[in-house]
C-alpha cells in the first residue's frame, strides 16, 4: 500500500540548493546568497537542512558550524529544489523516493543538471530511489496524507509536460504513483509572472488533512480578482476522500510588486511547514502581518517565522519553491 505523506507530517530534513554564478541569480548574487542564508539558518533552528552547493567550500565558509546544516557538492542549473528534488512516498510503511522528470517547467529553461541532481544525491539518502518516466514538479502537487491530491489543471495537463497522455491517463498515473484515491484539479487561479503554469503551492495548500489555506484577492480592480474568486468557489465545492467539505482559510493578497514593468508572483501561500515552525515569505508589504496572523491561527502549535523574500521573488519564485521536505523515515547518510 502506497501513501503520499503530507508536509505537515513529521519531517527528517529540508533540502535547499544554494545560488551560484552559473544560475539566474548571477546579476545580484550577493543579495540572493543572503536570502538563502536567512532561509537555511531559520530551518536549522528547528531541524536538519541539506545544502546542495556548486562549490561546497565556498558555501560552507558562509555559515557558522551547525550540526543541523550539511553540505554536498553537486552541479545544478538553478535553485528550485521544490521542483527538481525527489518526492517521497511510503510503500507498506517504508520510505521510497520518486525521481520524476524535470524539464524547466515545460522546456522554458535549461534543466539538464537539475534533472540529474537527485540521481547524484541518491547515495546520501537511506531510502531506495525510483526513476519515474513522467514530467512532474513538486510544487504542482499537495497531499492531505489521507488519500487526496490537490493540483491545477493548467500545470499537470499542460501539453508542454506530458503531451502523449490524456487527462484521464495523467490522473490514473498520479493515483498510482502517490497511492491516492482522488485527484482534485483546480481549473482557475494564476499569478502574473509565474513561470510554472500555476503551481498549486502558489495558490492553495493543505495545512492539515481537512484544512486548505488559499490565496484570496479582494481588490476588484486587480487582474487576479476574477480568477481567484472562481478558484475560491471551486474549493468551496471540493470534498475530501470521505465526501466531507474542507475547512477553508483565506490568505491576503500582496500589493502589486514589479521588477521594472514586469509584475512578480508574490504570494503568502508559498510558506514552508517545518516540524515546529512555519516559514512565511514576506515582501515588506502592508499585508505581511495579516498573513502571519492567519497562519498563527491555522498552525497554533508551530512558530510563525517571517522571511523577507523580496530578493527571492525577483526570480519569479518564493520560499516554498526553493525548499523540499523529506519525511521522517528518509535519513541522511552524511
Amino acid at each position: 500500500m502506497r501513501r503520499f505523506p503530507a508536509e505537515f507530517e513529521k519531517q527528517s530534513f529540508i533540502q535547499v540548493i544554494f545560488p551560484h554564478a552559473g544560475s539566474d541569480w548571477a546579476d545580484y548574487l550577493k543579495e540572493a546568497e543572503k536570502n538563502f542564508i536567512d532561509i537555511i539558518t531559520a530551518i536549522a533552528n528547528f531541524q536538519s537542512c541539506l545544502v546542495v552547493c556548486d562549490d561546497k567550500a565556498y558555501v560552507q565558509a558562509k555559515f557558522q558550524p551547525n550540526k543541523n546544516i550539511r553540505f554536498v557538492q553537486v552541479r545544478t542549473n538553478d535553485t528550485w529544489a521544490r521542483d527538481c528534488s525527489t518526492l517521497s512516498v511510503y510503500e507498506d510503511g517504508e520510505a521510497r523516493l520518486l525521481d520524476f522528470t524535470f524539464t524547466g517547467w515545460g522546456g522554458k529553461f535549461d534543466a539538464r543538471l537539475d534533472n540529474a541532481m537527485s540521481r547524484e544525491l541518491a547515495p546520501l539518502y537511506d531510502a531506495p530511489m525510483q526513476t519515474i518516466d513522467l514530467i512532474l514538479e513538486g510544487g504542482a502537487v499537495e497531499s492531505n496524507a489521507k488519500g487526496t491530491l490537490l493540483t491545477t489543471s493548467e500545470c499537470v495537463f499542460n501539453p508542454n509536460r506530458n503531451p502523449h497522455l490524456t487527462r484521464e491517463q495523467s490522473i490514473k498515473l498520479l493515483k498510482e504513483q502517490f497511492g491516492v484515491s482522488q485527484v482534485l484539479c483546480l481549473e482557475n487561479g494564476y499569478l502574473a509572472g509565474d513561470d510554472t503554469d500555476s503551481h498549486v503551492d502558489t495558490l492553495a495548500r493543505f495545512a492539515d488533512e481537512s484544512t486548505i489555506v488559499y490565496l484570496k484577492c479582494d481588490d476588484e480592480e486587480d487582474e487576479h480578482y476574477s480568477a481567484l474568486k472562481a478558484m475560491e468557489e471551486e474549493l468551496q465545492g471540493f470534498t475530501d476522500q470521505d465526501g466531507k467539505p474542507f475547512r477553508l482559510v483565506s490568505l491576503p493578497f500582496t500589493k502589486a510588486i514589479y521588477d521594472g514593468d514586469e509584475r512578480l508572483p508574490a504570494t503568502y501561500a508559498n510558506f514552508l511547514i517545518l516540524n515546529e515552525a512555519v516559514l512565511l515569505p514576506v515582501y515588506n508589504d502592508p499585508s505581511d502581518d495579516k498573513a502571519a496572523e492567519v497562519l498563527s491561527g491555522v498552525f497554533p502549535t508551530r512558530r510563525i517565522v517571517p522571511i523577507d523574500c523580496s530578493t527571492l521573488i525577483r526570480q519569479h519564485g518564493s520560499l516554498h519553491c526553493v525548499t523540499m521536505q523529506f519525511p521522517e523515515k528518509v535519513k541522511l547518510t552524511i
